[in-house]
């Protein structure tokens, strides 16, 4: 009865939510549904939530109320971060039909039937202690970089994080498992894979393996030319981590670390697993052996119990980094979290002046870090979407290059010099002969 019906996806959040709705929508495929954009009449509605922050929180209400208002005769499903969190809030809005917990939004296909609203939601919540199974995912977008779940969950419960309460604790595949995904993944011709996860450093816990065995056995798939670690705790980062990315011919030069806190005494409070020395010395690490390396870092603006000081003396200790750019959040006090039990509260304005202070940071930072690499010639990873007459790609070092589109060059890995910074914040690139430039070609 569900063949030919059409179903739409809308997701919010991270990448880990992207890559787990492309492998929901392919059993969907698989079902007999024809996929549509979410600004379409639909007959299913799957709404992937985030619940990072309110911000996140209201945006995921937004969301669902704007496909009721596409199709208010449409079966509404709510799954992720969100639903798991606060289903309550999201059964009350009108016209949600299903809202799912971690454990069950795999399995959708077992609570619809011929899509009928019965009036009032369904909730299958699920206790989040009892999420103890791995479902793995990717997403391929255009087929030209993928995003594999390589683990989920979290064991750190960090004050003022609410994703342990959302995913449960840290689980993977064994990494036998995880190269078949790669491999998989190199079939359907994607060249790069970013490996996503909520704390991929801790790959292992639960199959007695290690994130550095993952990657070594990761370097030896065929057909995959570029691998890229995504978001990875300082204090999991190792040295020989960053020693083998530094020698390997298919992991990038490019990092990205959650900082949180430039202050100790933040740092404590939000009870992370390392102090800023400690940071800054995975920093040093990483720019002596790759020097050109792209590395970014997520701080968060205003948490409870920072003082002006301590934000002053946080920002000099940034400043002072040689990173690439900053991704700042205001604090947002999230229900549940030991945060709250810190008294000393940064008003909201506060929060927000901080931040912006940090973005202006990272804008500057960015912008040198781009001119540091203009007029070298590197190899790009181009996309195939036409935006305009333009096409974007990738360097190893996450500089994103604009040229004119190209059909020929979708999918391919081409030479391309940095010309400038243009009026995008993207880097104007130009193709370039590979013999002229006595370079080496690329294993396509």
């Amino acid at each position: 009865m569900l063949q030919g019906k059409k179903v739409a996806f809308y997701t919010l959040g991270c990448k880990l939510n992207f890559s787990e709705t492309s492998t929901i929508g392919r059993s969907f495929k698989e079902m007999g549904f024809e996929t549509i954009k979410h600004t379409e009449k639909a007959d299913i509605y799957i709404i992937n939530t985030c619940s990072v922050t309110d911000h996140a929180d209201k945006k995921c209400r937004q969301a669902i109320k704007k496909v009721i208002k596409t199709n208010a005769n449409a079966f509404i499903v709510v799954i992720g971060c969100y639903a798991q969190l606060k289903p309550d809030e999201i059964i009350a809005i009108p016209g949600v039909d299903l809202v799912l917990g971690a454990n069950e939004k795999f399995n959708i296909h077992k609570y619809i039937d011929h899509l009928e609203k019965k009036g009032t939601g369904e909730l299958h919540p699920c206790e989040v202690e009892s999420v103890k199974d791995f479902h793995s995912s990717y997403s391929m977008g255009d087929r030209t970089r993928c995003f594999l779940k390589i683990q989920d969950g979290c064991n750190y419960y960090c004050t003022y994080c609410t994703i342990p309460f959302a995913r449960g604790n840290s689980r993977n595949m064994s990494i036998s498992e995880t190269v078949q995904q790669a491999e998989k993944v190199a079939k359907q011709g994607a060249k790069e894979i970013i490996l996503t996860g909520v704390n991929i450093g801790d790959f292992g816990k639960s199959t007695n393996e290690t994130f550095l065995d993952l990657i070594k056995e990761l370097e030896k798939v065929k057909g995959i030319s570029r691998f890229r670690i995504s978001s990875i705790e300082p204090n999991l980062l190792s040295n020989e981590i960053i020693e083998f990315v530094a020698q390997s011919e298919k992991f990038v030069n490019h990092f990205h670390l959650p900082l949180q806190a430039g202050s100790n005494k933040v740092l404590k409070l939000m009870k992370r697993r390392y102090n800023r020395e400690l940071f800054a010395q995975r920093i040093e690490k990483i720019k002596s052996l790759l020097p050109d390396a792209f590395i970014g870092v997520d701080v968060i603006a205003g948490s409870r119990g920072e003082s002006d000081q301590d934000f002053e003396d946080a920002y000099l200790f940034i400043k002072e980094l040689p990173i690439s750019q900053l991704h700042v959040f205001p604090y947002s006090e999230r229900q549940g979290t030991k945060a709250l039990e810190i008294k000393e509260v940064v008003p909201i304005p506060e929060r927000k002046r901080r931040a912006k202070i940090l973005q202006i940071l990272s804008e500057k930072k960015l912008n040198a870090f781009y001119r540091e690499n203009l007029g070298k010639t590197e190899e790009v990873l181009f996309e195939s979407f036409n935006d305009h007459g333009k096409m974007y790609g990738f360097t190893k070092n996450y500089i994103k290059i604009e040229i004119p589109y190209n059909q020929n060059l979708s999918n391919k890995l081409t030479f391309a010099t940095l010309q400038e910074i243009n009026s995008n914040g993207n880097v104007s690139g130009s193709v370039v002969d590979k013999i002229r430039f006595n370079l080496k070609p690329v294993s396509q």
